[in-house]
């Protein structure tokens, strides 16, 4: 996905690409190899004559669009790696407002300028303030550096005065070349990580297509979390861009961090995935790189960013993206708000009640039990109780079976459960995976064998959580064990109170507590009308959930480790480490940018996109690294357990170990994403 979402940006987009690839760039480029003052002049001619580098400008002066347009535009144009002066010029006419007509602006960031050979003027700094020189009042030294589709030079200035002096400031100015760099990374990175895709799904080696292979599978899968990762910062900088300094800031260093190692790290998987045909000259794979490199050279150090980020969330800064309804929350606001009220103002213990009987407990779910709320209503919901200051109760593995009852189970199943569920009188766990089926569940053993008036089950189940307490489980067994693994299978409701067969142990974790269970099945009955759906269609309802899906409004803070590592950053810590943190910040505000851009396509009426298959596998990733560094800016007092602190961090290491197992391993669910989203072969 690119970074519009919008109908209008994803349309502009795709226009932009189909005629960005029209200008043939990559051709441009090889042909000029050897001369360090092209011009480019035929891509800068069309890109003019289309208006895409005044597309920020206001519109008394032809532009007219937001930053977040001209990052959309940067994109598709970095897709087809348009040659030539755009990207210095495109910063250039968002820091001064206007340009002079049938000016070319390049830029200077200390001693190196932007697109060299092609500039009429040259916005730099001289005489200890910005200004906007014309191109005989200094001396420009064009040079073929590492970018062969861009030129860039040395610059010293000669005549200081001869330039008009401009009120802006060297943060301004960076601050704006990271945003619009960072739309140029992304466009990189879509198409590296495209071309690497099909490539795998063509190329055969021993008798298989390449990306058949798990490695590859993997490797592209990776190149999808970090493609996602960069595209994300990237959207959410030029949309920072007309919020408050501070925001745009703490966005500019989030994309900073994330945006130009991550495009650069894709452009190398991409030629590994390639492989010898990659390494060749006259394959493109090494132009994408180099663009990569170089706007990573150009922007700055990624640890600096962290630093900077570590400091800022030291202060209390957070990013606090707003969701624009585009005032579609009107007709809803007021009457969401005073009910919220009306649920605020109760005493604790009634409010959940409160929450069951006006369906704001699970909005998303259809009445009686919810709302069958749209997006919008679902955020507003959420919104309201943020500012109201009231947490919605968790209902735990409640959130898996009931939706499962709702959607395929009897009316009598529905009376019996979904309600005394809501309200916390029923407790469930879930009795699916085995010692031999955990990722693949489809080949569990445990059976169900026909007997008068239901079913006997029998078999071992594991990681089951609050089984010991539980009420009731859901439990997938074998009815049919002729048919394929994946049918056959039968979706069972278990008493676990009052059924006589059912063992359940504790088992101890790494942390050395119990917080999960195996639970023995030894001829337990189940009568049949507690079977749910049809008899061997259980897989089916175990992959099923409503329709209606739940949408969710991102929170501002860090995940719990990392906002434990900003606490210890403030006490004090090594350089070395702040910078860590700064990193972790990074990650954490990306995982929960993803979340926002999931939910505004949901807003949008759009399906998923790939996002909301890469939050699971870098959530994953941030929870466990930043849990390791709680641990490692405690130092040797970890060694000790005699702090609270210090125990507590320890616990949490080892207890996300689980994260990248519980639910599908990491590298299962990275196989899942190479077939079902990239349509890798299987």
């Amino acid at each position: 996905m690119s970074i519009g979402i919008s109908d209008e940006h994803v349309e502009l987009a795709s226009s932009l690409r189909k005629w960005a690839a029209d200008l043939r760039g990559r051709e441009l480029a090889r042909a000029a190899e050897e001369d360090p003052a092209a011009t480019f002049d035929t891509a800068w001619a069309a890109l003019t004559e289309m208006g895409v580098p005044t597309i920020g400008l206001p519109e008394a002066v032809g532009g007219g669009g937001t930053t977040l347009d001209v990052a959309v535009a940067l994109e598709a144009c970095a897709h087809e790696l348009v040659p030539g002066p755009l990207l210095g010029p495109a910063v250039a006419a968002a820091v001064l407002g206007e340009i002079p007509e049938d000016a070319v602006v390049a830029l200077a960031l200390g001693d190196v300028v932007w697109d060299a050979p092609s500039a009429t003027h040259v916005l730099a700094e001289a005489d200890g303030g910005w200004r906007l020189l014309p191109v005989d009042a200094v001396d420009l030294t064009p040079a073929t550096g590492i970018d062969l589709s861009r030129r860039f030079g040395r610059l010293v200035v000669r005549d200081a005065a001869a330039g008009e002096p401009v009120a802006v400031t060297t943060d301004l100015v960076r601050r704006t070349a990271v945003t619009l760099a960072a739309a140029e990374a992304a466009g990189v990175a879509r198409w590296c990580l495209a071309t690497a895709v099909d490539y795998a799904g063509v190329r055969e080696q021993f008798g298989q297509k390449i990306g058949s292979f798990q490695a590859i599978k993997h490797l592209c899968a990776e190149m999808l979390e970090a493609a996602e990762s960069v595209t994300a910062a990237a959207w959410d900088v030029a949309s920072a861009a007309s919020d408050d300094e501070t925001q745009w800031a703490f966005a500019a260093d989030v994309a900073a961090a994330i945006a130009f190692d991550g495009a650069v790290e894709v452009a190398k998987s991409c030629i590994q995935v390639l492989g010898g045909i990659g390494f060749t000259f006259e394959h493109d794979a090494h132009l994408y790189l180099r663009r990569a490199l170089t706007l990573r050279a150009l922007v700055g150090d990624s640890d600096e960013a962290a630093e900077r980020l570590t400091a800022a969330a030291v202060e209390g800064v957070r990013r606090r993206v707003q969701l624009d309804l585009g005032g579609r929350d009107e007709a809803v606001r007021a009457k969401v708000r005073a009910t919220v009220e009306r649920i605020a103002a109760l005493p604790v213990g009634e409010q959940r009640a409160a929450f069951v009987e006006t369906g704001y407990l699970t909005p998303h779910w259809p009445a009686p039990y919810g709302l069958g709320a749209d997006p919008v209503t679902q955020v507003v919901i959420d919104q309201e109780l943020a500012r109201a200051g009231v947490t919605r109760p968790d209902i735990v593995i409640a959130g898996w079976a009931v939706p499962t009852i709702l959607e395929h189970g009897t009316d009598e199943q529905r009376e019996r459960f979904v309600r005394p569920s809501l309200l916390g009188d029923l407790v469930w766990c879930q009795l699916f995976s085995e010692p031999g089926a955990g990722s693949d569940l489809a080949s569990l053993r445990t059976r169900a064998e026909r007997v008068d008036g239901g079913w006997r089950l029998t078999g071992q189940k594991v990681w089951n959580s609050v089984a010991e307490r539980a009420d009731w489980g859901i439990c997938l067994a074998r009815t049919n064990p002729d048919a394929p693994k994946h049918k056959g299978i039968t979706y069972f409701l278990v008493d676990m109170r009052n059924t006589p067969g059912i063992d359940v142990r504790p088992l101890r974790e790494i942390t050395g507590k119990a917080l999960f269970n195996e639970v023995f099945l030894d001829d337990v009955f189940v009568p049949d009308d507690m079977v749910v759906g049809a008899v061997d269609d259980g897989w089916r309802l175990a992959r099923t959930t409503l329709a209606n899906e739940r949408v969710a409004m991102a929170t501002s803070r860090l995940s719990t480790s990392t906002e434990r590592a900003v606490e210890l950053a403030a006490a004090g810590v090594t350089p070395a480490q702040r910078v860590a943190v700064g990193h972790s910040i990074a990650l954490a505000t990306v995982c929960s940018l993803l979340g926002v851009r999931s939910t505004l396509r949901s807003l949008a009426g759009q399906g998923p996109g790939a996002e909301s298959s890469v939050a699971k596998l870098l959530g994953v990733r941030n929870r466990q690294d930043g849990a390791e560094l709680v641990v490692e800016l405690h130092g040797d007092r970890a060694v000790l357990g005699d702090d609270e602190a210090v125990r507590d961090a320890v616990w949490e290491l080892l207890n996300t170990r689980c994260l990248s197992i519980a639910g599908g391993t990491t590298q299962v669910l990275r196989n899942v994403a190479g077939e079902r989203i990239l349509g890798l072969p299987r």
